[in-house]
């Protein structure tokens, strides 16, 4: 098997499947193609990939239903392929655990940007040295082994939840911006309409659950950004 980086793209587009294995390859990628929800589904429960790219529309099943099914086991990262003005299916798929999402028709160097971004996030390239543990109140953050817990209990996160959680904790107590947590997080600038960081909030919240006093443990600041709040002992 090649040390390359692995990355499986699951699209019925035959030339775009060709057009991403030459253009990630010359990235330094190793790229599979399957053309259906059923084969991208078995080879990404087969093999463990670096990084998933996923188009919503598949012959049989859909991409939701593929990511429903990949994520009761794995939390590889993940780029939905979505088509352009369906802003349903970006929120459905960030809600089901998608990492970040790119509508189509889309320049293809844009697709090898994301993908990028998000295997150095995961890999951890861009993250500095950090403690063993970092703790606010309940929740404990490993970052060496990119583990959550609360309460003792491990939390199981993507890539993006991860990400966004630990700029949260690095800056507990104080608010940090849209722009910042997308940069940061998904490794591009806010674009106009983009919900994708407000989606991964929503998706913490519910995998976390409520501060030790029973409040809000990532609250909105309205036209300012997020904020972890800091109860203490």
């Amino acid at each position: 098997m090649s040390d390359s980086p692995q990355i499986l793209v699951i699209d019925d587009d035959v030339e775009l499947g060709e057009l991403l294995t030459e253009l990630l390859g010359q990235e330094g990628y190793a790229v599979e193609v399957a053309g259906g929800a059923a084969s991208g589904l078995a080879r990404a429960q087969a093999q463990a990939f670096t990084l998933i790219v996923l188009d919503v529309m598949l012959p049989g099943q859909n991409g939701f239903q593929v990511l429903t099914q990949l994520r009761k086991t794995s939390q590889v990262p993940v780029l939905m392929l979505t088509a352009r003005g369906e802003d349903v299916d970006r929120i459905v798929g960030l809600e089901m655990g998608a990492d970040d999402y790119l509508p189509k028709p889309f320049n293809p160097r844009e697709l090898v940007a994301r993908v990028r971004a998000l295997h150095r996030r995961a890999a951890g390239g861009m993250a500095p040295a950090a403690p063993n543990v970092v703790a606010v109140d309940d929740l404990e953050l490993l970052p060496s082994a990119r583990l959550v817990r609360v309460r003792g209990d491990e939390v199981k996160l993507t890539t993006a939840e991860y990400d966004l959680l630990e700029a949260l904790v690095q800056k507990a107590g104080a608010v940090v911006s849209r722009e910042d947590l997308t940069r940061v997080v998904l490794g591009r600038k806010l674009a106009a309409f983009d919900r994708a960081i407000d989606m991964h909030v929503s998706n913490l919240r519910r995998k976390l659950g409520p501060s030790p006093s029973g409040a809000e443990r990532i609250k909105t600041v309205r036209n300012a950004g997020y904020i972890l709040v800091k109860e203490g002992r």
